[in-house]
């Protein structure tokens, strides 16, 4: 399952997503032998005060969270990552046509592949989840690792190695070797409250063992990352920076309530704004229990690319108010969706029985779904209900999801020769022929109306060569398809159609809004 972003829709100016998985600087630390940390050991168990309230501070909070840090801190670790950069093996000279041999490219592979050049250094955080050495962190941290040391809060040295990692989730298990480490654990229990306190330790920018203090903000939180698909986010704003990924956030008693993933920052180096995001409790530590057991983690898998069913949707293919569900815009050849017949256009407003409220819901219905198991659809097209069932696939992994896709373009100028066409709700268009399929690339099995030009006052997301696939519920096959379905607008007092869109990205969906007639 898949997602793309509205048609053509711009990044919002002056927000960063970062991973803050990177941090400068070089310390010398001593090696030791693996053992108990600075007189710790086992499982560490804060006192969490008299009954009351799950989250209620003990009496006296927050005049200090020393005591509490002073507990935790031990089973908090620093880890340290070496990872290959991978270098051209040739470089273009500017103004030129021309390359020449990169010296520090590596020679390429037997397969073509583009030479491994310098070292990088990065570094990120973790935290003890058992006494025989496991240690959680964020996938992104270790994915491209070549080597990894863990630096403990004793200032010793350990190598580790991977035992699992799940990227959709964005979550990892290391291991370092030995016992008797100071460990903390999950609380999944009692679910913390917006405004209830917390504290994030970690290594910012490598200065390990730093704690920031503050409040969860909000749940539920999605951002423009896969990991949104399955993770519904704790915001905090306890300070997090580069280096916090992968260190835990814990709640006033000490218990782990999520794991640091990600920040908002207004630049590039991903200094803390008070905006950051925390793996809930719920969603870790199922799947880090999993990692521990040695377990691939699986999802169901349909290879569709989905929006979510809004108001323009709703109005622009005349379905009833309130509905919600899924609105598919692309299928992939050959993957499940497309051996059970779904198609672009479709709207999936069942699966199973349950209604679904939004592509999200889907997404995380269908990767629960095991391998090989039927998924029964429930979906709206061409204006009528009909169920399909679908076998569903395994999830393939994101460096499978993205290989062969177009990276996204700059808008072209038209070309040279472009068909006259004829001049529709702003766009200049016309019906697909062999000469237009060669000239803008159009692959085979997308037909529909090709977008020419954009008439002046036209919309000018629309590029030369995209093809207008469906006008409301109804395909369009040819320009007299988009004519009549702009006149039944026009009579019905609508100022826009709804249309689906193909784009060398991808396919798209995009509310037109109809000039003044003539």
């Amino acid at each position: 399952m898949m997602k793309r972003k509205e048609f053509m829709l711009g990044a919002i100016a002056g927000l960063t997503f970062a991973d803050a998985a990177t941090a400068g600087g070089v310390i010398d630390w001593p090696s030791a032998e693996a053992g108990p940390v600075a007189g710790f050991s086992g499982r560490l168990a804060p006192n969490a005060g008299g009954s009351g309230l799950a989250f209620a501070p003990p009496q006296g909070a927050p005049l200090s969270f020393a005591d509490i840090f002073a507990q935790v801190a031990p089973a908090v670790v620093q880890i340290d990552v070496k990872t290959r950069v991978r270098q051209p093996s040739m470089l273009q000279i500017p103004g030129t046509p021309f390359a020449i041999p990169n010296p520090n490219g590596g020679e390429e592979g037997e397969d073509g592949a583009e030479g491994e050049g310098a070292v990088a250094m990065g570094a990120g955080s973790g935290f003890f989840i058992s006494g025989d050495g496991f240690i959680v962190t964020n996938n992104h941290v270790v994915a491209d690792a070549t080597e990894i040391t863990v630096r403990l809060a004793d200032s010793r040295e350990l190598t580790a190695r991977v035992v699992g990692r799940d990227e959709a989730t964005d979550l990892a298990v290391i291991k370092v070797e030995g016992t008797d480490f100071p460990f903390v654990n999950f609380e999944e229990t009692a679910q913390p409250r917006v405004g209830d306190w917390v504290i994030a330790v970690g290594n910012p920018f490598g200065l390990g063992g730093t704690a920031t203090a503050g409040i969860v903000s909000a749940q539920g939180r999605s951002i423009p990352d896969e990991a949104s698909n399955y993770v519904d986010f704790l915001q905090i704003d306890a300070a997090i920076n580069r280096g916090n990924s992968g260190g835990p956030t814990f709640d006033i008693y000490g218990r782990v309530i999520g794991v640091n993933s990600a920040i908002i920052s207004p630049n590039a180096a991903g200094g803390s704004v008070g905006i950051g995001f925390a793996i809930p409790a719920s969603v870790a530590k199922p799947i880090t229990d999993r990692l521990m057991r040695g377990e691939t983690i699986q999802r169901g898998y349909l290879g569709v690319i989905i929006g979510n069913v809004d108001a323009d949707i709703r109005d622009g293919l005349d379905l009833p108010a309130g509905t919600t569900g899924a609105y598919i815009t692309e299928v992939t050849k050959g993957a499940p969706a497309d051996l059970a017949g779904l198609q672009p256009g479709d709207v999936v407003v069942r699966i199973n029985g349950d209604t679904i409220a939004s592509s999200t819901e889907l997404t995380r219905r269908v990767a629960e779904v095991q391998v090989g198991q039927p998924i029964r659809l429930e979906i709206i097209r061409d204006g009528r209900r009909q169920s399909v069932t679908v076998r569903s696939g395994r999830r393939p992994s994101r460096a499978e999801l993205n290989a062969g896709q177009t990276p996204d373009g700059e808008p072209t100028e038209p070309r040279a020769g472009a068909a006259l066409g004829q001049v529709v709700a702003g766009l200049n268009v016309s019906d697909i022929t062999p000469v237009l399929r060669q000239r803008y690339n159009i692959p085979a099995g997308i037909n529909g109306i090709v977008v020419n030009s954009v008439a002046p006052g036209g919309d000018r997301r629309f590029q030369p060569g995209n093809v207008i696939m469906r006008v409301g519920n109804a395909p369009a096959a040819t320009v007299a398809d988009l004519q009549a379905a702009v006149a039944a607008a026009r009579r019905a007092n609508r100022d826009s159609i709804f249309l689906l869109v193909w784009t060398p990205q991808g396919n798209s969906t995009a509310v037109v809004e109809l000039p003044d007639p003539e």
